[in-house]
């Protein structure tokens, strides 16, 4: 495939996923820019959750990226840990980059942007009082979600094998933590949204997976994430059982990924709320990968 300069594409799946589905966000001029600049970047965000069908979100790594990510006029932007490491510290995500280092980066992105970022906040960075200061750090820099998962320290890429979580008890427990920091915000929709991710369909089993996603719904997640999920039958599994408490999902889909890649409308049908394409500035600059197709 070619894209519109007749140069070969090495995604045209990912990239005909985004250029389908670019609409004007929070950036636009005039009225509707007015509207969105009194609003924190965390109401932006649940005032598009809150809204019908899914929106694409694509990776960034540095000011640079969330900038050319808000110019092509998406609405919304995650601060990938993944692409992060790669392009500061030139390392696998396997949690050697540290919470200092990513709340440096998320209040640079911050800076030059006015679209609502999720941040990558890993596995919190240790126990519960470790989850509720990164969640209090990157609240503090004004950012609009944050990712947390239940893997063990040190933890790993989603879509590699071997990965290891923690225990059903711990998991509740951080979660629980994040939870109250979150609600240390006076007015509910200016809170942080939470994001809370298992990678426990690898590590366990489909069953381990739904019944964590249904706990972190009761616990007070604002929106779930299951990673890795390997059919369609396993996302639609997923986002039923969370629709029963009202929680969006996300889904993670990029080239030589575990997850299927799916066009936006039957994203939308699987009632998924976004859509995570992530790393391909990152991926096209270090070498198009093998890639899967469904």
């Amino acid at each position: 495939a070619r894209d519109e300069r007749g140069c070969l594409d090495p995604y045209p799946r990912i990239n005909d996923l985004f250029v389908r589905a670019r609409v004007p966000g929070p950036s636009v001029h005039g009225r509707q820019a007015t509207q969105q600049a009194t609003m924190s970047r965390a109401s932006q965000l649940r005032a598009i959750l809150s809204a019908p069908g899914a929106v694409p979100m694509p990776s960034c790594h540095d000011a640079l990226s969330a900038r050319l990510i808000e110019q092509a006029g998406f609405s919304v932007a995650f601060m990938s840990g993944f692409s992060t490491s790669a392009a500061k510290l030139g390392r696998p995500d396997v949690q050697l980059i540290t919470y200092s280092e990513m709340l440096e980066q998320a209040r640079l992105i911050q800076e030059v942007t006015t679209i609502p970022i999720i941040v990558d906040g890993d596995n919190g960075h240790g126990g519960p009082l470790n989850v509720k200061r990164c969640l209090r750090g990157f609240r503090d820099a004004g950012v609009a979600g944050i990712l947390l998962e239940d893997q063990v320290v040190p933890k790993s890429c989603g879509h590699v094998q071997n990965k290891e979580v923690v225990s059903r008890a711990v998991a509740l427990a951080k979660l629980r933590a994040a939870v109250l920091a979150r609600d240390e915000t006076q007015s509910e929709r200016d809170r942080i949204v939470i994001i809370a991710r298992t990678d426990s369909r690898q590590a366990v089993s489909m069953e381990e997976t739904l019944w964590r996603i249904e706990a972190f719904c009761k616990v007070g997640a604002d929106m779930v994430f299951c990673d890795a999920l390997q059919s369609l039958e396993e996302m639609g599994a997923v986002c039923s059982l969370a629709a029963k408490y009202g929680k969006p999902v996300l889904a993670n889909m990029l080239e030589s990924g575990k997850t299927p890649i799916l066009s936006l409308e039957k994203v939308s049908l699987l009632h998924l709320a976004d859509v995570l394409a992530s790393d391909l500035a990152l991926l096209l600059a270090g070498g198009t990968p093998s890639r899967r197709r469904h």
